[in-house]
């Protein structure tokens, strides 16, 4: 059971909040407007905020300092945003999801480290699945596998570059396909192939070893 804040109820968020409610995580919502909660409907079992969703007194009402989550699903990309940078860089919130609705941006939040998911429709159920998923990474799950996008951290290593063989051979995991940093290249892997630091990988890696493997994830 998570402790979440969805800011934004709209079509979005209202869906967003009630599944989460529906599986039995804390959820509070956060809106300006008062009657975009009557989206949330009759089953909906958690709180409901009136206010700015980058503001540091809202978001306190709404519980932050205890959030395993913030889901920022307003249909303002400035907005989401600003609400993400408060509650990680202020509140120190460890996993904030933003909807993003310009795709002209999305390389932008890779690059920043964003954990984010943009398109017009099935946004609720992605941003459900991260939020159950427990990885800001997260894409998919197949069976005892997990389906990771992420941009590769080799800061804690000596070196700037590592084999596709190395990572492989370390982890239960396999390398499906990646992307240079600045755009330039992108490719499915061979053994030999050379990943770098911040080049945008996509892995599908085994629910065992997730924990291990973590550290080669940029937060």
């Amino acid at each position: 059971m998570s402790n979440v804040i969805v800011v934004g109820c709209g079509r979005v968020g209202s869906q967003l909040a009630s599944m989460l409610s529906d599986n039995g995580d804390n959820v509070s919502v956060v809106d300006r407007d008062p009657e975009s909660f009557t989206n949330l409907g009759r089953n909906f079992n958690g709180s409901i905020i009136t206010g700015t969703g980058f503001d540091e007194a809202t978001l306190r009402k709404a519980g932050v300092l205890d959030c395993d989550v913030v889901a920022a699903v307003t249909q303002s990309d400035n907005t989401n945003l600003m609400i993400a940078e408060v509650a990680e860089r202020l509140f120190g919130v460890e996993h904030v999801i933003v909807r993003l609705y310009n795709p002209d941006h999305e390389r932008a939040y890779m690059q920043l480290g964003m954990d984010y998911v943009c398109g017009t429709s099935l946004v609720a159920e992605e941003v459900f699945s991260k939020i159950i998923s427990g990885r800001g990474s997260h894409l998919d799950t197949f069976g005892d596998y997990e389906v990771l996008r992420f941009s590769l951290d080799l800061s804690w290593t000596d070196r700037h570059s590592i084999r596709v063989a190395d990572i492989e051979h370390d982890h239960d995991v396999r390398i499906i396909a990646f992307e240079r940093s600045d755009g330039s290249a992108n490719s499915i892997p061979g053994m030999d192939s050379v990943l770098y630091h911040g080049d945008t990988v996509l892995a599908c890696v085994h629910h065992n070893y997730i924990e291990d493997f973590s550290k080669l994830i940029q937060d």
